[in-house]
């Protein structure tokens, strides 16, 4: 090799020991931060070096703030001796100097510490794992009912944090306290990347920065950027590397630019990041795994099962489903009995235990459905193609199937692996058409009258029985067909057939349970309901009494019929105001592994067992039940990991997150969708109902659009109104009008950009009118241009 041709070697060390050892021997070394400085050609390269010292950093101000975190085996002696707890933090959205802590373990009185102020907060971040110390019971507080957003600016102003820490005590009777604590040290931080914007600083030339996160849990982060100029109004990502105790704010760095703020593209994708779905495209070793196309059914495949395509099966799903998961059949039987069919698509035939396709699908546990976007949990061939049950060709099912009297009682059940033909992929609307029609005799037509008034008794029965039907506003948006911008926006209809489906699936479901629990006592997978702790229930019962109404909470049926109950022949919303409120007050259903647990009790569906077998194309969890059923009926063979209790706890535990998490992002589309839908609608006035009254303002929903939102009263430059808060009869008094939970109101509803980051919808009271606070209905004198300009521009 010639001299000028050889290869320069330079060493890249953090190691300080190493770095002076190379350089004994000759070998030029430098740290990574060295190195990457002296790049002159690639400046954004600094952007992202995180900060790794902690101490004496200049981006601190010097000043002490916060107390030391203790080093771990302190931590761990104290949670051993009783003096710390352990738990996971959880900012709070509405108040950025409040968190709780959920204990780990299964201290009842502890379930839930509060912590207020920053210094108790301690630079723990939400999600982290923390030690805290109780405080004394004569510093204990209660959850404050004031809504605080950090509006802080770049420098580290104390005393005004500390004014407003004053606003959070608030005078209330000694039961309203809540165990009150201070993080003492932090056992696992949770960080991710976060995403969000720059608020860049005012003072020119400066490199430091404060970055705002979209999720309004985690703190500001400060960063050192040269690019701040080209970054404004962007969404970017960015890490924090670390939390001096002298500094207001943790230290991060620059990771990644995603687009312009508004954008749908972009904020699909931070939507996305920020409840991490996975949503990159299927690998290739994933898509490899898939069956060759043109695929049909071979005489080994009808091995084990049962050929049922001569059965009038159909679907039923909202228009535009391509991921048809379910198909039903209603028939009568000879010795005068019915036969119900309920054929789910056989994903686990193509989704084989352990492989790339199985464990990317694990991954993922469940499909996300966004407004305008489908985030599929298995590739599309399967999700839209073969799995899907369309109408007409023959399709890989897994069928229950129930003989039943005409009084919908079970006579018989079995399940077998199946062939099916769909004669017919309905909509709701079409399948209620042919119910409803006095012309259509067809077998098609006839199987869906027997589904339906099968349906009708078992949903009576259920209903008897203490099953809860709680209503949500659903809302549905019509796009414009050539930019795709929401023009309209409706609250979903409910039909019978939506019900008629629904008590199949249901009963589906609960067939399938018991099955797999007989077979599998230890390893079955399940969904339970945890009925919620009587004080959830508080708000509700206040709300209904403030409207002399009485509810009552004991057990599931007691609820479900003093709702039932709960009408008003002069106010016929306040009974889905009520439910609206009851679901509220809910606690999550989750997925456990039957070995694990000891209480399986579906509160909602009043079912003693229950768990998810009828949607395998888009809930992972549902083809782990197809592969038990299999087993448990002979049609496919098991393997280790299907019967090991400790590992389907953990598939559970990512199942309940990733289910979660998608729930939230399904949320978050609504949400931009309904600003880009108000962006475009200029200001508009509705009629509201108050779902909570807080300190400072009234969260109210507004049934046309099926939008809550919050109707502030402090804003900042206006004059302070009188403002009067009573927890116990749930009631605000503004100047000398009283408002109570379930009042009606009329709000102003318009998109406010002045803070990109947050672009909120806001809402002022225009009725009823309290002088110098209501805003005039008339909106001729307002300025909605920038609105009107936006529209224009997005339609070019």
């Amino acid at each position: 090799m010639s001299a000028e041709n050889q290869l320069r070697v330079i060493f890249i060390t953090n190691d300080r020991k190493n770095k002076e050892k190379a350089i004994e021997e000759g070998i030029p070394a430098f740290t990574c931060e060295e190195y990457v400085k002296s790049l002159t050609a690639n400046p954004e390269l600094i952007d992202r070096l995180a900060c790794l010292s902690e101490e004496g950093n200049e981006i601190d101000s010097g000043k002490i703030i916060f107390s030391e975190h203790l080093p771990l085996s302190k931590l761990q002696q104290g949670i051993k001796s009783g003096a710390y707890l352990q738990g996971t933090f959880r900012a709070s959205r509405e108040n950025y100097l409040e968190a709780t802590v959920w204990v780990h373990g299964d201290t009842e009185d502890n379930k839930e510490i509060i912590l207020q102020g920053l210094k108790n907060l301690n630079r723990a971040i939400h999600e982290d794992i923390v030690a805290v110390e109780l405080l004394p019971k004569n510093q204990w507080v209660a959850p404050s009912s004031v809504v605080l957003l950090d509006e802080g600016q770049n420098e580290d102003d104390m005393e005004k944090e500390e004014e407003r820490e004053c606003i959070l005590k608030t005078a209330v009777s000694e039961k309203m306290l809540k165990p009150t604590g201070r993080v003492v040290g932090i056992i696992r931080r949770n960080w991710r990347p976060y995403c969000g914007m720059l608020s860049k600083s005012d003072i020119k030339e400066s490199r430091r920065h404060l970055f705002t996160p979209a999720d309004k849990r985690i703190p500001r982060i400060r960063i050192e950027t040269r690019q701040a100029s080209t970054l404004e109004g962007q969404r970017i990502i960015v890490a924090i590397d670390g939390w001096p105790r002298n500094s207001r704010y943790p230290n991060g760095h620059f990771v990644k630019n995603l687009g312009e703020v508004g954008d749908k593209e972009t904020e699909t994708e931070v939507l996305l990041l920020e409840h991490d779905v996975p949503h990159q495209p299927f690998s290739q070793a994933v898509l490899s795994l898939l069956p060759k196309m043109p695929w049909s059914i071979t005489e080994k495949d009808m091995k084990n099962r049962e050929d049922l395509r001569h059965l009038c099966v159909c679907s039923v799903d909202p228009p535009g489903c391509t991921d048809i998961d379910d198909a039903l059949h209603c028939r009568e039987l000879e010795n005068g009995n019915l036969e119900v069919g309920v054929h789910i698509a056989d994903v686990s035939y193509f989704i084989r235990p352990g492989n790339a396709l199985d464990q990317e699908s694990a991954r993922r546990g469940t499909t996300v459905y966004l407004c305008e976007k489908r985030i599929d949990m298995v590739p599309e061939l399967l999700s839209s193609n073969l799995c899907s049950l369309r109408s007409n060709v023959d399709r890989l099912a897994f069928s229950c199937i129930w003989e039943m009297n005409h009084n919908a009682e079970i006579l018989k059940t079995r399940f077998t692996k199946s062939v099916i033909n769909s004669k017919a992929s309905l909509t709701y609307a079409e399948a209620q058409m042919r119910i409803d029609s006095a012309t259509m005799n067809d077998s098609i037509t006839t199987s869906l009258r027997g589904l339906n008034k099968l349906a009708k008794i078992l949903k009576k029965g259920r209903i008897e029985n203490g099953a809860l039907t709680l209503s949500s506003p659903e809302v549905r948006f019509h796009m414009d067909s050539e930019t795709h911008d929401p023009i309209d926006l409706q609250t979903k209809e409910l039909r019978e057939t939506n019900s008629m489906v629904e008590e199949f699936m249901l009963l589906a479901n609960i067939s399938v349970a018991k099955k797999i629990h007989e077979e599998f006592p230890e390893h079955a997978l399940l969904r339970k309901h945890p009925a919620p702790p009587p004080s959830n229930y508080e708000i509700l019962v206040k709300a209904a009494k403030s409207k002399n109404l009485e509810i009552k909470t004991d057990t599931a049926k007691a609820l479900a019929d003093s709702l039932d109950r709960a009408d008003s022949l002069t106010f016929p919303y306040l009974n889905t105001l009520l439910r609206i409120l009851a679901t509220r007050c809910m606690m999550q259903a989750v997925y456990f592994c039957s070995g694990m647990d000891t209480d399986f009790h579906h509160y909602g569906l009043a079912s003693p067992i229950y768990t998810h077998f009828t949607s395998p194309i888009r809930r992972y969890a549902d083809i782990i039940v197809h592969r038990l059923l299999a087993v448990a009926v002979g049609a496919d063979c098991t393997y280790p990991e299907l019967t090991d209790k400790h590992k389907l706890a953990e598939v559970c535990k990512n199942l309940n997150f990733r289910h979660k998490m998608a729930q939230y992002a399904q949320r978050a589309s609504v949400a931009f969708h309904t600003q880009l839908f108000f962006k475009s609608k200029g200001i508009v006035s509705e009629e509201a109902y108050i779902l909570f009254v807080r300190k400072n303002a009234l969260v109210v929903l507004i049934p046309k659009y099926g939008l809550e939102g919050t109707v502030f009263f402090e804003e900042k430059d206006k004059p302070k109104p009188r403002l009067t808060y009573d927890d116990e009869i749930p009631s605000l008094k503004i100047e000398d009008t009283v408002f109570h939970i379930f009042d009606k109101v009329k709000v102003k509803i318009m998109l406010d950009s002045s803070n990109l980051q947050h672009q909120k919808i806001r809402m002022s009271l225009v009725e009823p009118q309290i002088p110098g606070i209501s805003v005039p209905t008339d909106t001729s004198n307002m300025d909605i241009s920038e609105p009107e300009t936006k529209k224009k521009k997005l339609q070019k």
